[in-house]
């Protein structure tokens, strides 16, 4: 069974981490929290306490990154992870070894910051668009979610849940993803991009 991590780490935004693993949970996908290198409770960016489930496997299905503190330049958050330049490193690797990398919201400045949206496709939350641009990226500042292959990107917040229901679709199809969509009580936005689908 595809196994799907999302990371977290102090200063995320809950939502971003939150409302994935609960629509995949719900599908019946096997999501897991996880952090990196070691396991350990995580405050979230509003002061919540998290405890993982595990630690970030070498290559799962799917890494999902959450964002948070990127617009602030919060002391802990998306920003405070790209200046330690751990957590992208370890995004690049997984990449590299062949897992799907998905960024909510502000996260996809990690996965800028790993090297990995130079000239392609993507979208984030819209207090880091110019950000974005300035790493090279081909930002669709339109889109709710863009799905280039093995990059999946979200803007804001709230899109952590049409990126969770995306990936569902991509998984078991769009009566699952519907499905979903129906047990939250959840309008699907979009529009859900693909440009150019890898892998």
């Amino acid at each position: 069974m595809q196994t799907i991590q999302i990371i977290i780490y102090d200063g995320f935004d809950e939502l971003d981490a939150v409302a994935p693993y609960e629509v995949l949970a719900a599908a019946g996908l096997a999501v897991q929290l996880v952090t990196s290198p070691a396991p350990r409770d995580v405050c979230s960016a509003h002061h919540l306490s998290f405890t993982p489930h595990a630690t970030l496997a070498r290559a799962p299905s799917t890494l999902i990154v959450p964002g948070g503190g990127w617009v602030s330049r919060a002391p802990t958050g998306a920003w405070a992870e790209v200046q330690a330049g751990a957590l992208p490193a370890a995004i690049r690797e997984r990449h590299a070894a062949g897992t799907t990398i998905a960024g909510v919201c502000s996260g996809v400045m990690l996965l800028a910051s790993a090297g990995l949206l130079e000239d392609r496709p993507c979208v984030t939350h819209h207090g880091a668009i110019d950000d974005l641009r300035d790493s090279g990226a081909e930002v669709l500042s339109d889109a709710r979610v863009v799905d280039d292959g093995d990059i999946l990107t979200a803007g804001g917040v709230t899109s952590a849940i049409d990126l969770a229901l995306h990936i569902v679709e991509r998984e078991l199809g769009a009566e699952a993803a519907d499905a979903g969509a129906r047990r939250i009580e959840y309008d699907r936005r979009g529009p859900v991009l693909s440009p150019r689908r890898r892998r």
